[in-house]
């Protein structure tokens, strides 16, 4: 028993936290690009955090319980309706067999995940069920959902047409309304000329309609090197900041190479990964530069924060 796909969505794929240890081969981490949302997704349903779960992006697909589940929906507003009806998010929902649950476009936000009380039954590669379309490996068979998939549950949920009458605060995911995203100086930062290096801090950037999983491309003043030069390809990791040589920004998302040999001007802090994986293209951001320990300090604040939520879930869970 499981779920049949009536309606694929513009871009629906099987996600976990990635792949990891394998980068020296090559092969990104990928894996969602909201993990948190993703994570805390699981948690609420009582499953352990790093479980597959459906990252929907900006118009979400349609669903057909073939039987009753647990399950959560977090990260970006995509309008999801239980039949017909809206339904809540950052809470367990009980769905009976033979309901259906769709998502219009996105309202907030652009990535929905859908997590399932046990998972989903699909095969891992490489130890990650992630998907990663640009090897089609992973997830349900390398590639996003087409209507008629069919995908399994790894478990069915007795409890799933029990009232949940809780649900997640909204403390400890961020929210953004400035679309304001912080960074750290890259290893290259110095090396921008004096304009760019302000013009980096003080700007507003658009993001291109021309973005995806691997990496957001940002427009506005070129940013200039105070002497052009080549460099040696490195290594690069979710939220590198990489400044080819038109001079436009590209933010490295989810699935980035492993390497690359463009200057970096910056890194985005790991608190605000949930900031870009929520960002639309056409969206304006800013960039507000701290210091390593102050990107250290709000790391261990989630971290805390996140422990504490787990327990208290698990709590009642319990119940």
């Amino acid at each position: 028993m499981g779920i049949s796909v009536l309606k694929a969505g513009m871009l629906t794929t099987l996600q976990d936290v990635g792949r990891f240890g394998f980068q020296k081969y090559g092969m990104p981490v990928s894996g969602a690009m909201d993990s948190l949302a993703l994570r805390l997704g699981n948690m609420l349903v009582g499953n352990a955090e790093t479980e597959v779960a459906l990252e929907c992006t900006l118009v979400g697909p349609a669903l057909l319980f073939e039987a009753g589940q647990l399950i959560s929906i977090t990260g970006g507003d995509l309008s999801a309706k239980l039949n017909g009806k809206a339904v809540p998010m950052w809470k367990p929902i009980a769905v009976s067999e033979g309901s259906t649950l769709t998502f219009g476009k996105a309202v907030r936000g652009c990535r929905s995940y859908v997590c399932f009380r046990g998972g989903l039954a699909v095969s891992q590669v490489m130890g990650s069920k992630a998907t990663y379309l640009a090897a089609a490996i992973g997830g349900w068979k390398g590639r996003a959902l087409k209507k008629n998939d069919f995908i399994p549950f790894l478990s069915i949920d007795n409890r799933a047409t029990e009232n949940v009458n809780w649900r997640l605060g909204s403390g400890l995911y961020p929210s953004n309304p400035a679309k304001s995203i912080r960074f750290t100086e890259g290893p290259h930062y110095q090396d921008f000329d004096d304009d760019s290096r302000k013009s980096f801090c003080s700007d507003t950037f658009l993001v291109s309609k021309n973005s995806n999983r691997m990496g957001y491309r940002l427009d506005a003043p070129a940013l200039r090197l105070s002497t052009p030069r080549e460099l040696l390809s490195s290594a690069v990791t979710f939220g590198t900041v990489q400044v080819p040589p038109g001079g436009k920004p590209i933010v490295l998302m989810a699935d980035h190479p492993t390497t690359g040999g463009y200057p970096v001007i910056g890194q985005v802090i790991e608190v605000d990964f949930p900031l870009l994986a929520q960002l639309q293209p056409d969206d304006r951001i800013r960039f507000e530069r701290v210091t390593l320990e102050q990107a250290q300090h709000l790391l261990r604040s989630r971290s805390v924060k996140m422990q504490l939520l787990k327990r208290s879930i698990a709590l009642k869970h319990e119940k």
